[in-house]
């Protein structure tokens, strides 16, 4: 006789923790002490190497564990534990588990992202088919007119390695500002269908976001899948502030002239990397 099924994995969800907003189904701003403090201290003028790619490792690991349990498909699975020899039918877990075989791709938006992918992508290897894990890699920067304001995106190289047919794409992208690498780095691969298959989901991971980001993601790819640890809206008005955000979209404001985020954290491409240029 077989043993019954333990009942309380009948139903799993995950149930996300995020705030209140107005910009949308896709986009889920993250409510998480434990995230926002690392991040504080991550932008913190003091912080240095290597304290900086240290907290950058621990958000993206959390941050993926929040997108593949929310994102991700599950399904029903036994594994017999090491109590099965002393209890062959007691002894097995069977319950739900990510499917190991939904192909993943991580994407390296050089130079900002390149961390934050490998630590994606390593960690993917763990619980998902190594065979059907994969990271691509594309060289991609702001074009800015001679104020320095930006005026778009420009990539000058890419190795994409195969299809995305079915796979959940990932863009592990620190600082979402203007959202001009994003919408480029998407087309690029929607460019390449149906040549490179059509993707399940696309999904991008960011510490900030501002509400520029969003309006432009939004607008150029509304099926993205946006998460991220904080909403930056520092220049926007009073009024703005004490608003649910998106509330007031068309009035709020993250980015200086410069297009960089405020508060933010300087150039997270610079600051990881110690290049300043």
């Amino acid at each position: 006789m077989q043993k019954s099924l333990d009942r309380q994995f009948d139903q799993i969800e995950f149930r996300l923790s995020e705030i209140e907003h107005r910009y949308g189904k896709n986009v889920h701003l993250l409510s998480d002490p434990f995230l926002l403090s690392l991040l504080a201290r991550l932008c913190a003028e003091e912080t240095v190497q290597p304290v900086i790619n240290e907290l950058v490792h621990s958000i993206y690991s959390s941050l993926l564990n929040t997108v593949v349990a929310r994102e991700f498909p599950t399904k029903m699975a036994a594994t017999p534990t090491r109590m099965s020899g002393l209890h062959p039918k007691e002894a097995i877990y069977s319950g739900p588990k990510i499917d190991s075989n939904q192909p993943v791709v991580t994407v390296n938006l050089a130079r900002a992202g390149t961390f934050p992918s490998h630590i994606c992508y390593t960690a993917l290897n763990y619980f998902m088919n190594p065979k059907l894990v994969r990271q691509d890699h594309i060289s991609i920067g702001r074009v800015t007119d001679v104020s320095s304001r930006v005026t778009g995106s420009q990539v000058s190289g890419h190795k994409i390695g195969g299809t995305v047919d079915q796979s959940i794409v990932l863009f592990p992208d620190p600082m979402g500002a203007t959202g001009g690498t994003l919408v480029e780095a998407l087309s690029l691969y929607k460019s390449l269908d149906p040549k490179n298959g059509v993707a399940k989901k696309y999904i991008a991971l960011h510490c900030i976001v501002t509400p520029e980001y969003l309006a432009n993601v939004t607008k150029a790819h509304p099926d993205l899948v946006v998460y991220a640890v904080r909403l930056d809206r520092g220049l926007s008005s009073e009024k703005v502030l004490q608003s649910t955000p998106g509330e007031y979209w068309k009035e709020e404001r993250g980015l200086n002239d410069k297009h960089y985020i405020v508060p933010g954290g300087g150039g997270f491409g610079e600051v990881m990397n110690n290049a300043y240029v």
